[in-house]
């Protein structure tokens, strides 16, 4: 029941049916006033020069639309370079260096699991969770960072720094701000962006199925198949794979309990249980079997012009 009411949701979102349309309709009120809030905090914020390069990967849509993956790619590029991120979903508050310089020091609980795919997948980056990301962008100088990388970034007024804005491969049909529709900000803000990058045009996701991160081998499909994840807008995952896979998604940044995972096993004991990088760092204490991974690789065109971005981290030099 809870699963059909998250998806449900997500529908209501991005693609509303003409039900959910008459819902939003009825709360632009509230999106008025929240649309209202978000524009002034945005004219009357002054940004902060941190004299270290910022460049933020944000979106403005609710959920994922590749931030982190995204996020990977371009911090893997650069020596001494550090992300920082809110860390949804973790149990911890307040500033924590997950890793530094690639050596983990926090588990998933502590750092959520984005921050966790993060500090697997960056062996020589540093990786830190804050609420105030001020403060972590001072705690990134001090530990030596050269580069600060920002997932979800954008709606941090008050600091200066690069904007990539990431546009989904299918736009919403449903334009309007939280809550009548699934837009963090308004939609002309796409303007704002220093670079925009559109999954479909710039970049696109190649997914194979291993049996871990480290394992190189791909693993073949069978014809019984369900993913298991906790992502937003979990629907997009059933693209790379045969039209006859099941899908168990829970609420973003869900944390897994022991008696979900035994009903699972069970049920399930048959199939060929997929996840991603994301859910993984918090299935892996389970001990499922026939558990397999989504590896995620982001290949971006050589077609996207990066010589902005460059110009703007020289300037730092």
């Amino acid at each position: 029941m809870k699963q059909k009411l998250y998806l449900w949701i997500e529908d209501y979102l991005f693609f509303p049916n003409a039900f959910q349309q008459i819902i939003a309709y009825l709360l632009l009120p509230l999106t008025f006033i929240y649309m209202l809030i978000i524009l002034t905090k945005r004219t009357f914020s002054k940004q902060r020069d941190f004299g270290i390069p910022v460049i933020s990967i944000g979106n403005i849509i609710v959920g994922g639309s590749g931030k982190t993956p995204i996020a990977i790619k371009l911090a893997s590029s650069y020596s001494n370079s550090c992300v920082i991120l809110r860390g949804y979903g973790r149990a911890s508050k307040g500033l924590y260096v997950i890793s530094n310089k690639g050596q983990i020091l926090e588990d998933v609980i502590v750092s959520g699991d984005e921050a966790m795919l993060l500090a697997k997948s960056l062996p020589n980056a540093t990786v830190i969770v804050s609420e105030d990301r001020s403060k972590a962008i001072l705690k990134a100088k001090e530990l030596g960072c050269k580069i600060v990388f920002l997932d979800d970034g954008f709606s941090k007024y008050n600091i200066k720094k690069f904007n990539i804005l990431l546009r989904p491969k299918d736009e919403p049909t449903n334009f309007y701000c939280l809550p009548s529709g699934g837009y963090r900000e308004p939609k002309g803000l796409y303007s704002y962006a220093d670079l925009e990058l559109q999954e479909g045009r710039d970049f696109n996701r190649i997914i194979s199925i291993k049996k871990d991160v480290k394992d190189k081998k791909v693993i073949a499909l069978n014809e019984k198949i369900v993913v298991l994840t906790a992502i937003s807008k979990p629907k997009r995952l059933l693209e790379f794979l045969p039209k006859n896979t099941e899908l168990l998604a829970y609420p973003d940044h869900h944390t897994f309990l022991e008696d979900e995972i035994k009903d699972i096993k069970e049920k399930y004991k048959d199939y060929q249980i997929l996840t991603t990088g994301k859910d993984l760092v918090k299935l892996e204490k389970f001990d499922i079997r026939n558990l397999y991974l989504m590896d995620l690789d982001i290949k971006i065109e050589n077609s996207v012009d990066f010589s902005l971005m460059k110009e703007y981290i020289k300037s730092y030099d």
